[in-house]
């Protein structure tokens, strides 16, 4: 069974993948090259009502590449609880930043690559709020002008973590100061040219400015970017049901959650398959 039957969702990005289930995601040995192709051609894919459990979740990102199994706040290695539950994810404050558009990947603490797909299977939902969108930073690219391409060729973006978390606590304390700062800032290139040939904008809450340019200029050129990338046209918005199981090429495709309640129920748990394509 070497094919997947796949339904656009988005004028730019995101598709539907039917017919497949749990036990094809174990047992099909050409879906993941599948799965693949269909990421690069849509960016986005949905799986409806699949009711993935943690550990074929895992087991399926890893036919599509290592896996990252650094502690997630869950039992299973290689799964990330996404919850603004501090009791269910310590480490909650920090995403409220995913309510800003982003890049996984741009700021690791260590050389890392940027992450090459994200995995994400919901558990519980919001009342309201809390619909994730996506966008093509692939599409943004190409529907540049020739003259903005070469205009943007050698820019470079100085990425940092300070830069995305200001934008929902925009008056730190001390300490939270501190552990932004802790993490390495980092210089990357505005065009991601890829080694497909492809080329890609990074863009999102953690490019601070531009090399070279004061802040205004900076983000004249990063607002207007961001923004014409995602144009209400240009964007796919998911709304969860319980089940529903979403990857996505994190190198090609930016995202954000919309906002939800802090005490809100929603869980989702999350699988990140790690680059191995620098942003160069």
């Amino acid at each position: 069974m070497a094919v997947i039957t796949v339904r656009k969702l988005g004028r730019d990005v995101g598709a539907e993948v039917v017919g497949v289930d749990r036990d094809r995601m174990l047992s099909d040995g050409a879906l993941p090259a599948a799965v693949m192709d269909a990421l690069e051609a849509h960016g986005v894919l949905v799986f409806r009502n699949l009711h993935l459990d943690a550990e074929t979740q895992v087991a399926f990102c890893r036919r599509l590449g290592d896996v990252d199994t650094s502690p997630g706040h869950h039992p299973v290695a290689g799964i990330y609880r996404v919850s603004l539950d501090t009791t269910k994810n310590s480490s909650a404050a920090y995403l409220r930043a995913t309510f800003d558009w982003h890049i996984d990947g741009c700021t690791p603490e260590d050389d890392a690559y940027p992450q090459s797909a994200t995995m994400l299977t919901a558990r519980a939902v919001a009342a309201a709020g809390g619909e994730t969108e996506f966008a093509s930073t692939y599409r943004a690219y190409d529907d540049l002008t020739d003259e903005e391409r070469k205009r943007f060729a050698d820019l470079r973006v100085v990425h940092s973590l300070e830069a995305s978390q200001r934008s929902v606590t925009p008056e730190p304390t001390p300490e939270q100061l501190a552990a932004w700062r802790r993490r390495p800032v980092k210089e990357h290139p505005l065009v991601w040219t890829h080694r497909s040939g492809r080329r890609s904008l990074v863009l999102g809450a953690s490019a601070d400015r531009v090399v070279g340019m004061d802040h205004e200029e900076s983000r004249v050129v990063l607002d207007g970017l961001l923004d014409r990338c995602t144009e209400p046209e240009r964007v796919y918005r998911h709304e969860w049901s319980v089940g529903d199981t979403v990857i996505w090429d994190n190198r090609g495709v930016i995202h954000r959650a919309a906002p939800y309640e802090p005490d809100s129920p929603r869980e989702m748990l999350r699988t990140t398959v790690l680059g191995d394509e620098p942003i160069q």
